[in-house]
């Protein structure tokens, strides 16, 4: 597709090239990110330094992280869930936006729309009521001739059938430990939801890139470093869903399929 890349950068770390325009979705760029380590290598600065839009699902430390926007500059364009933007305009970033689910907003050729998500929006976690708080959301990123869906953090839910059709889905199929708390997509699921939203593909992202550095040497987490996105396209597959997986390993350019393969 002329105009149109993809580079998943690890984690939930995708840089969209489309309609002329660089989209970072919820840049971690960094080798920690709090008390986790990256088992790859952080992106270099060529693949996030010329974004023209930064979108964040959420405010967890995983996908709003500081030290990584910092990396873009403080004048960079920074889409919030709506409710979140004062605090993060209180952390001296100057270009800072907010969007809640159905609203809009233009960067160009592209139109992106939030959606809906089903994940804790507080920064420090679902059991906390103090400090920042917004609601999760997803994104859709639209040209005349192309939408991507970014699923942000969700579990499953019945209004993505709304979204579809698109095509290309950017679908977390796990995180970064050994279990999936509430809110989260596991490869099933996952599986699930690129049916609901009518993907033609779909990129597995929120795995392989962040661990616990006491664990990741264990047998169970090398294996979950490894097998979320084999097994969500061995699920794909089962169901006989239509949705071409784009496998792709942290750092790299998705292999996206000409439009005409996908037609």
């Amino acid at each position: 597709m002329s105009g149109f890349n993809l580079r998943f950068l690890g984690h939930s770390t995708v840089r969209l090239e489309l309609g002329g325009r660089v989209v970072l979705t919820d840049p971690v760029l960094t080798a920690r990110v709090g008390g986790l380590t990256r088992v790859v290598p952080p992106p270099p600065r060529e693949t996030y330094a010329d974004a023209d839009l930064v979108l964040l699902s959420h405010l967890h430390g995983d996908h709003l992280h500081l030290p990584s926007l910092k990396l873009l500059g403080r004048g960079a364009r920074i889409v919030v869930p709506r409710g979140a933007g004062s605090w993060l305009a209180k952390k001296g970033f100057t270009r800072v936006e907010e969007i809640a689910p159905g609203e809009t907003l233009t960067e160009g050729e592209l139109t992106v729309t939030a959606t809906e998500a089903v994940h804790s929006g507080h920064r420090w976690g679902p059991r906390l009521t103090h400090g920042p708080q917004s609601p999760a959301v997803g994104h859709l990123i639209k040209t005349a001739e192309t939408t991507v869906y970014n699923a942000g953090d969700t579990d499953l839910f019945a209004g993505m059938a709304d979204f579809g059709p698109v095509d290309v889905a950017l679908l977390p199929v796990w995180g970064w430990g050994p279990n999936l708390g509430p809110g989260h997509l596991d490869p099933a699921r996952a599986a699930k939801a690129a049916e609901r939203v009518r993907a033609r593909a779909a990129v597995p992202v929120h795995w392989g890139t962040l661990a616990v550095p006491g664990l990741r040497r264990t047998a169970r987490m090398r294996r979950l470093l490894a097998d979320p996105p084999r097994v969500f396209a061995a699920e794909v597959r089962k169901h006989g869903i239509a949705t071409d997986v784009l496998f792709t390993e942290p750092g790299a350019e998705v292999a996206l399929p000409a439009r005409e393969d996908r037609a």
